[in-house]
């Protein structure tokens, strides 16, 4: 049981952790703080919250937890404003989507602090944003990836794990420096294309008509194009080394199969689609096997 939660943003993802915790009857009081008022007194209304604290130094006060779930730029002030405040025993963790950054603005602005701090990073989101996104089950049978310092301490990493698994999340733990690559490859990417794509087709002089017959394929490929352009301008240029190698290689792809096409080579062209199709299929059974288990309680 938590005794006193604060989550800096109040949205969908610190939304959803709230809801998560409260469902679970793990934590007895949740309070929001954030930029904006509105979202706060929303937030108040839907319950997602306890108490809208408008102070760095009253959000941290006895509590046992602290979950940074603003954009990734964010993180150093919120963590510089949390620093002379923050007592022993409280643990701070974030949500952001980057991990080398975040663990450098921590140790910047905390100083000897740092390891009440332990990195975070959970899978899972929503095109929408705001506090009427958040869900309760967001989290539930998803992974969260934590990215421990070694200057955290076993229980503190404890604490935020089992807060985690309140939400019916399943724990990894990743290097920062690894979970920037991984995730430059397999989330920041496909976001980067998404967005290129639907941008690339509103500008066109007949996008009404290409929007017109769009179906299920452009709208599944698309999808993340809807989530906040705020926050994932902040995951792109945070994680620009990594996210630069792997559109390096995309576009390396790109060229391969404009080749292809222009020389009409039908058989190699068929011969990347069957990979990747295998290789999707592949990685859809491991998911399912994944989830099977979950549910049955294997390992």
């Amino acid at each position: 049981m938590f005794k006193k939660i604060a989550i800096f943003g109040v949205g969908l993802i610190g939304g959803s952790f709230a809801l998560a915790l409260k469902k679970a009857g793990a934590v007895e009081q949740v309070v929001g703080i954030g930029r904006s008022a509105a979202s706060l007194k929303r937030a108040k209304e839907l319950g997602i919250i306890d108490a809208m604290i408008h102070s760095a130094e009253d959000a941290v006060r006895d509590a046992d937890l602290v979950l940074i779930a603003a954009p990734v730029a964010q993180t150093e002030s919120i963590l510089a404003g949390i620093a002379p405040h923050l007592q022993p025993g409280t643990v701070v963790t974030d949500a952001g989507s980057t991990k080398t950054d975040v663990v450098a603005a921590a140790r910047k602005a905390l100083g000897k602090k740092i390891a009440q701090f332990v990195p975070g990073h959970p899978i899972a989101g929503r095109e929408l944003n705001g506090p009427d996104a958040a869900i309760a089950d967001l989290y539930v049978g998803k992974k969260v990836v934590l990215a421990a310092l070694p200057e955290n301490a076993m229980q503190d990493i404890e604490r935020v794990a089992n807060a985690w698994r309140q939400c019916g999340a399943i724990i990894h733990q990743l290097t920062p420096e690894k979970h920037d690559c991984v995730f430059a490859a397999v989330s920041h990417l496909p976001h980067l294309l998404a967005y290129a794509l639907v941008d690339d087709i509103a500008k066109k002089p007949h996008a009404d008509l290409l929007f017109q017959y769009a179906a299920s394929g452009f709208r599944d490929f698309t999808r993340i194009a809807g989530s906040s352009a705020e926050m994932w301008r902040d995951i792109t240029l945070a994680n620009q080394p990594a996210l630069l190698t792997e559109l390096d290689s995309y576009m390396a792809q790109l060229t391969q199969l404009r080749d292809l096409l222009a020389a009409g080579d039908g058989a190699a062209i068929e011969a990347i689609y069957a990979n990747a199709q295998h290789a999707r299929q592949n990685w859809t059974r491991a998911i399912e096997t994944a989830e099977k288990q979950d549910r049955q309680g294997g390992d």
